[in-house]
């Protein structure tokens, strides 16, 4: 029986609403619910075979109740690699153990993988003795999915793909970490004539010149590199190591590659770039190896601008 109160229709004195549901009929609404809900029910016993699985289920590994039944669900449901781990949780809880809500990886019926938010309870007889473990899952795949979209996209430069000032930020946080870091080398790279391709053929030539020289620094990166935009037509590329000479060697095969000739307009377009590096070893402080790659790419432009 379950009571709640309720105001009366006419403000006074609340009245005490009451519901009867004999046994019977709350067997019946209990099942009906596993057979209406979408999330994935599954109860096996002591040696994960299947002892009921919900219509959900069903659809999720294309089988029907029948052909589940008596099989261990980690034949069905789980990866090759973890069913020793499923075993084993299997084991765990139903040697009294608390079970540890979580997220597993899944497979459908086609093959799929499907990323699983699970809950995990202990069905016990009425002496306390554990006969089976029933599972409620969540198929939270596509909620992941948009994290990690949002996640990569507070990262990334939405115009390049490259990584953003914050990533590349996060990337020198952790290489010049003083305990955890090995070091790094820089090279800061700033456009030469980009306003020009701006001003004669407009920005949409100018954002596909920045695309283009992108793929181009991403085509030069090695595995371990970091390519990023810090905006406007400025680009830095992150290496492992503090080996100044390779960060110059690096520097000169950019400027070689920039200065090639690229085709974002009506005919060819053509552009330089100016560069900078540094190092930086663990301990060092980002701003400051930044500061001074920027500085050595202002003085090689300086230089360049007297030149002309």
């Amino acid at each position: 029986m379950h009571a709640s109160r309720r105001p009366s229709p006419s403000g006074g004195t609340p009245r005490t609403a009451t519901v009867s549901v004999t046994p019977t009929a709350l067997d019946g609404l209990a099942r009906a619910a596993v057979q209406a809900t979408a999330a994935l029910v599954l109860v096996c016993d002591g040696d994960g075979r299947v002892l009921l699985a919900n219509p959900a289920f069903e659809r999720f590994t294309g089988r029907s109740a029948a052909e589940l039944v008596g099989v261990p669900f980690w034949e069905v449901v789980t990866l090759p690699e973890e069913v020793e781990l499923a075993r084993a949780a299997v084991a765990m809880v139903l040697s009294g153990r608390p079970a540890i809500p979580g997220e597993v990886d899944w497979r459908t019926g086609d093959g799929r993988q499907r990323r699983v938010e699970l809950q995990t309870s202990v069905l016990t007889r009425a002496d306390g003795t554990p006969y089976a473990v029933a599972f409620i899952g969540i198929d939270v795949t596509a909620h992941r999915e948009r994290e990690a979209q949002v996640r990569q996209q507070a990262v990334t430069d939405p115009l390049t793909g490259l990584a953003n000032r914050s990533a590349l930020f996060a990337v020198l946080a952790a290489r010049l970490h003083v305990e955890t870091g090995d070091g790094c080398s820089l090279v800061f790279c700033d456009l030469d004539g980009f306003k020009a391709v701006n001003d004669r053929f407009g920005h949409a030539a100018g954002d596909r010149l920045l695309v283009a020289v992108a793929g181009r620094l991403r085509a030069l990166a090695g595995p371990d590199d970091v390519v990023a935009r810090l905006g406007g037509d400025e680009f830095v590329v992150v290496s492992r190591g503090i080996d100044p000479g390779a960060a110059a060697a690096r520097a000169h095969r950019i400027e070689a590659a920039v200065r090639e000739p690229f085709d974002v307009a009506d005919g060819e377009v053509r552009v330089g770039v100016s560069t900078g590096t540094a190092t930086g070893g663990p301990g060092d402080d980002p701003d400051t190896v930044m500061n001074r790659a920027d500085m050595a790419m202002y003085g090689v432009k300086s230089v360049r601008r007297g030149r002309r």
